[in-house]
């Protein structure tokens, strides 16, 4: 399946969005209540920046990596406040580090919402 999406010419490609967990998070944890970051060295060492971004990896991930062989630019994290109006529509990574089908999946990231 892979292989299938970076062989797709990319001029029939309008949007590309990013829906996991860490494996693809690209920075959505920096903007929530969480401890699972990755805003601090070594993150991002490898990355063609070389500072932290929010990926827990070194560099690229695969997100990253099929977006460039689309020709399309990286995706950027939903939460992120520079995601706005026409910058929405060419994708984004709904990615988040902790994320799992189960309720309970990641609960040790975050705070519980206490109803009052």
């Amino acid at each position: 399946m892979l292989l299938v999406c970076v062989c797709v010419s990319a001029q029939h490609q309008r949007a590309f969005f990013v829906f996991g967990d860490s494996l693809v998070d690209n920075g959505n944890n920096d903007f929530l209540a969480t401890s699972a970051r990755a805003d601090a060295p070594p993150y991002g060492i490898d990355y063609p920046t070389h500072t932290p971004t929010g990926r827990f990896s070194n560099g690229l991930n695969i997100a990253d990596i099929i977006s460039e062989q689309l020709g399309l630019e990286p995706t950027m994290p939903y939460l992120s406040p520079l995601l706005t109006g026409e910058k929405l529509l060419v994708g984004a990574n709904f990615a988040s580090a902790g994320i799992g089908i189960l309720n309970d999946t990641g609960f040790q990231f975050v705070s519980p919402i206490i109803n009052c």
